[in-house]
């Protein structure tokens, strides 16, 4: 199996679209579906179910993403360590969502900067999905939540359990209440959920503003556009005019540390061991 032709599988497995797959790869639709062919033909099974309307994985496909994932991953973060090794700035590469557990991050960042033998931390900002980072070897380690962010064909660390909010424009009439439930936030007609990007790029149905980042989130929530249930820890980022207001029935979130099983990496032993400290 060649690397190109796992790299164009897994980028068509991750689409789920042979046309996004193609252009994520900047090359053309017919020679990546002839590519897979090959492949499917050169292993003796089928890996994609393909009708005029939708693909999906079969069971052989499923496990030939989370396999070629960790390999292009490997492979990705070997040739990026290798460089590294060649400057004279040994470095960590650190994923996140923009705008999530940042004073979680600080306190991280500045107590494995006082350890000896600490490494430069280089912060990697995702819009979604900072998981991702560690699969295409871009991070050799991310700060996830769960439920939010799958941590499938990774090794995690618990670091905190905290409840939700909603996330309101002041002025709201449930902005003054001690507490809401699940059902009241997304009834409110006037302020429909906010709606984020699926895994494959596309938006689940729903009159609610279509968001990309917490930026973008919080401004069109001051505008009284949408609302938002999100990790209590948001608190230290709202802008003015907006109030969290505490979740009664909303399930817990969980902030892990993550990192590839394959990584043998003791800078990042030592970074997990500080962050588990914490």
């Amino acid at each position: 199996m060649e690397t190109r032709e796992l790299r164009y599988f897994v980028a068509v497995a991750e689409e789920l679209h042979f046309g996004r797959a193609a252009q994520r790869l900047g090359i053309a639709q017919p020679p990546l579906s002839r590519t897979i062919a090959q492949l499917e033909r050169r292993l003796g099974v089928a890996l994609l179910e393909r009708t005029s309307r939708r693909v999906s994985l079969t069971g052989a496909g499923a496990v030939l993403l989370a396999e070629g994932q960790m390999i292009l991953g490997a492979l990705a973060a070997a040739e990026r360590r290798t460089q590294q090794a060649a400057t004279s700035r040994p470095s960590l590469v650190l994923s996140t969502k923009a705008g999530a557990s940042g004073e979680l991050l600080a306190k991280l960042l500045d107590a494995y900067a006082a350890e000896p033998g600490a490494v430069a931390v280089d912060l990697l900002l995702c819009e979604s999905q900072p998981q991702r980072a560690l699969h295409d070897g871009r991070a050799d380690v991310a700060l996830l939540h769960q439920p939010f962010d799958s941590t499938a064909e990774l090794d995690t660390e618990i670091l905190t359990t905290e409840g939700q909010v909603a996330v309101l424009p002041s002025s709201h009439p449930l902005a003054g209440r001690t507490h809401v439930l699940t059902s009241e936030v997304r009834s409110l007609p006037d302020l429909p959920p906010a709606r984020w990007p699926l895994p494959d790029g596309t938006y689940p149905e729903g009159p609610g503003a279509e968001v990309h980042n917490q930026t973008q989130l919080f401004q069109l929530i001051a505008l009284g556009r949408t609302t938002v249930v999100l990790p209590d820890s948001c608190r230290a980022n709202l802008l003015e005019g907006l109030t969290a207001v505490p979740v009664l029935d909303a399930p817990p979130v969980t902030t892990v540390i993550a990192w590839p099983p394959h990584s043998r990496s003791r800078t990042l032993a030592d970074l997990v061991r500080v962050a588990t400290r914490l």
